[in-house]
């Protein structure tokens, strides 16, 4: 279900981690125009999720994304947390970080970051219904009980808190704030207009901040056959705008100021037991 940033075995969505540096060079924001397309799809999107949440959450568990399997034995839960732990090894991302964790579902990788690496976690989604489920969820795993909506809450020796927030508007929420990492797992698919939220997550992100990034992609070089018979179906599917390929997500990236920290890389084979 994932391909390499250089080379194409399948031709099917696929899903592959990168790591992105800030450099010193800032982009313009974008015009109002810009945060108003697909809302129609965003509302589609908001939605699916108030509506699927707990099913997904009875499915998956509190992570809603892949597991990295290692091992034949591996549990789903244990491949999770692998693809998490995957991710701040390629991204070398320091304990203690402030991290903006964007498509953050019911909060199962904030709540990892916070309690295993000590990161200062805000957590955002789209959907109300996800930011409840989250934060009961992190209640009660915490001692904190009385913690109001949007409040960061103790976990170990970092904290979390969620926020309902279209990641589209993220650069004018968080306007004056940043963060040592941006991460965003097998969200940005769902984003409209990823040039946007690459602009934003590199004005938001401190002098050598890192964007983590999962994600699905197509092939490069796709027929218009192949795009019709195995790309469509997945993007109307997964309620998707057009997929990208991993070049275009590293060439947007650079465009907006990023450099390269760690190349995309292919772990299709590891995820496919997801499935």
């Amino acid at each position: 279900m994932k391909t390499t940033a250089s080379e194409h075995d399948r031709v099917e969505g696929t899903m592959s981690p990168s790591t992105a540096e800030t450099s010193s060079a800032k982009q313009p924001k974008p015009t109002k125009s810009e945060l108003s397309t697909f809302e129609t799809l965003k509302a589609r999107i908001r939605h699916h999720y108030e509506l699927a949440s707990e099913y997904y959450y009875s499915l998956w568990g509190e992570h809603i994304h892949h597991g990295y399997f290692l091992q034949p034995n591996d549990t789903k839960e244990v491949a999770q947390t692998q693809l998490i732990e995957l991710l701040l090894q390629r991204s070398n991302l320091a304990k203690g970080s402030t991290i903006l964790d964007v498509g953050c579902g019911i909060g199962g990788t904030s709540r990892y970051l916070a309690s295993k690496h000590d990161c200062r976690v805000t957590g955002i989604t789209i959907s109300g219904k996800q930011v409840e489920m989250a934060t009961k969820l992190t209640k009660d795993a915490s001692s904190q009980n009385e913690v109001a909506v949007g409040e960061p809450i103790t976990l170990g020796n970092g904290s979390v808190r969620f926020l309902e927030l279209d990641a589209e508007t993220m650069g004018e929420h968080f306007a004056g704030q940043s963060f040592d990492c941006v991460w965003i797992s097998e969200a940005m698919s769902h984003l409209p207009d990823k040039e946007l939220f690459f602009r934003y997550a590199f004005e938001l992100l401190k002098q050598g901040g890192k964007l983590v990034v999962a994600d699905w992609f197509k092939a490069e070089d796709l027929t218009e056959k192949q795009v019709e018979d195995d790309i469509k179906p997945i993007e109307d599917g997964m309620l998707l705008p057009p997929l990208c390929t991993q070049t275009q997500y590293v060439d947007s990236a650079k465009e907006a100021g990023f450099g390269v920290f760690s190349d995309p890389f292919d772990i299709s084979q590891q995820v496919s037991k997801t499935w």
